[in-house]
């Protein structure tokens, strides 16, 4: 039977902790794919205190959760800050940016 997803850079079978398996690079925002298909995208993201991803738009619904740290979504125009343990759905074609309030690490999800 053929695998419908694609797992990349993780372990499976094994209890993980998230928050550990990227770390924070001054000035840098620094991505890991976990998961990528034509349904799905899966993919944790350390931000340094300043660091952004400006604004753009997805094909997908994005689910964004925290997992250390403080980070600023923008939405449209609406502005959610977020910590740790804290999630935020974006909708598909709505245009949103992300900004490291300080440090912090999420994992993003993408609904196709």
């Amino acid at each position: 039977m053929e695998q419908q997803y694609k797992l990349k850079n993780i372990e499976i079978a094994k209890v993980l902790k998230l928050e550990e398996e990227l770390t924070y690079q001054k000035g840098q925002v620094v991505s890991k794919t976990l998961v990528q298909n034509k349904n799905v995208s899966m993919t944790l993201f350390s931000f340094d205190k300043g660091e952004e991803i400006s604004s753009h738009s997805s094909d997908g619904d994005a689910m964004v959760t925290v997992l250390d740290g403080t980070g600023r979504f923008t939405v449209g125009d609406e502005v959610f800050i977020l910590s740790k343990g804290e999630t935020l759905i974006m909708p598909n074609q709505v245009p949103h940016a992300v900004y490291g309030e300080e440090q912090f690490k999420m994992l993003l999800t993408v609904v196709f």
